[in-house]
């Protein structure tokens, strides 16, 4: 068991459930339940059957010494692909079902999803549940078919989002990269470098400079990130085409970041320290999916048991101990 009700509860960031659809909302968002119980979206059977399963969820965190998790409906749930005058009746049935799937214990803490892809709902969204403390945080797609986060069709959702404190989870979306089909590229390759382009547009674009109240969670530790980020700098150095010179420095900007630590190498967890900051890493475990972790404390375990503990307790309070709504006059 963790130490729930301690004044930093050990906190896995990245976490799925599927969210809970009744009769109603499954017929006017046009999906169906097969014969397991899983929801069929347009065609495909979402799994696992853990997606399911709040209890196993629960069972999970017991297992592993955690107090809480940031819980998140997975990719395939995201469904960017919808026609613009579906996504908002979409989207509030999956909020209001993750909100569901999460409501029997307070350990569960669910995130609200952004259709980035959509960036007049998106800030309905946010404007929706701007006053509210129904959900901890946001989650939105990395790449995918979201709008590239630097336009300026998302400006005032950043400035809520701003506003609002509440940290935003990126999560890859299925890359459009059709060379990726062949050996599950679009996660193994097309992962990664998805939360590398969303990022890239965040600190070259000018978003975070913009918006230095943002709080932003990248999946995956930091996808190709850290493993490029002294490329970006280069490229202001030399005033690459395209580029702003009077950019911050990118290490400043990263240095604003938080990522998880799913990772399959800790060699990657201590360049993830380098460009994002001790006290910017977090766990996680995209539990219940195979290509995450059993134990989101494996890919840490080599470092000093203090700093194990900020990532697992101290850091996530910190992520979410700012909230407060409308603090910079958002109305």
């Amino acid at each position: 068991m963790g130490s729930a009700g301690a004044p930093h509860p050990a906190t896995d960031v990245h976490t799925h459930l599927a969210p809970l659809l009744d009769a109603a909302a499954q017929r006017e968002s046009r999906v169906v339940t097969d014969d397991d119980g899983r929801l069929v979206l347009d065609g495909r059977a979402i799994g696992p059957d853990a997606l399911y399963s709040p209890d196993r969820l629960l069972r999970y965190l017991d297992e592993h010494a955690l107090d809480a998790a940031f819980v998140s409906v997975p990719p395939p749930f995201f469904r960017q692909d919808l026609p613009a005058e579906r996504t908002q009746e979409w989207v509030e049935a999956i909020n209001d079902g993750i909100l569901t799937a999460c409501a029997t214990d307070d350990r569960l803490k669910p995130l609200a999803y952004l259709p980035l892809e959509n960036p007049a709902a998106a800030a309905r969204t946010v404007r929706t549940h701007l006053a509210t403390d129904a959900f901890v945080g946001w989650v939105g797609a990395a790449g995918g078919r979201s709008v590239a986060l630097d336009s300026p069709e998302l400006a005032e959702a950043w400035h809520l989002l701003a506003a609002d404190g509440r940290p935003v989870l990126l999560h890859p979306a299925e890359s459009p990269d059709e060379r990726l089909a062949a050996h599950y590229l679009h996660n193994l390759l097309g992962n990664p470098v998805e939360t590398g382009v969303a990022t890239a547009e965040l600190v070259l674009g000018g978003v975070l400079a913009a918006n230095p109240h943002l709080r932003i969670v990248l999946v995956h530790c930091g996808g190709v990130v850290p493993s490029v980020a002294a490329r970006w700098q280069r490229g202001l150095d030399t005033a690459r085409p395209g580029l702003d010179t009077s950019s911050p420095p990118v290490t400043t900007m990263l240095h604003g970041l938080y990522a998880d630590c799913l990772t399959h190498d800790g060699a990657n967890v201590d360049l993830a320290r380098h460009v994002f900051g001790d006290d910017r890493l977090l766990l996680g475990s995209d539990w219940p999916f195979p290509m995450g972790l059993e134990d989101p404390r494996e890919p840490i375990a080599h470092l000093d048991p203090a700093l194990q503990d900020r990532i697992a307790r101290i850091n996530p309070s910190r992520l979410t101990s700012a909230h407060h709504p409308l603090s910079l006059g958002i109305r």
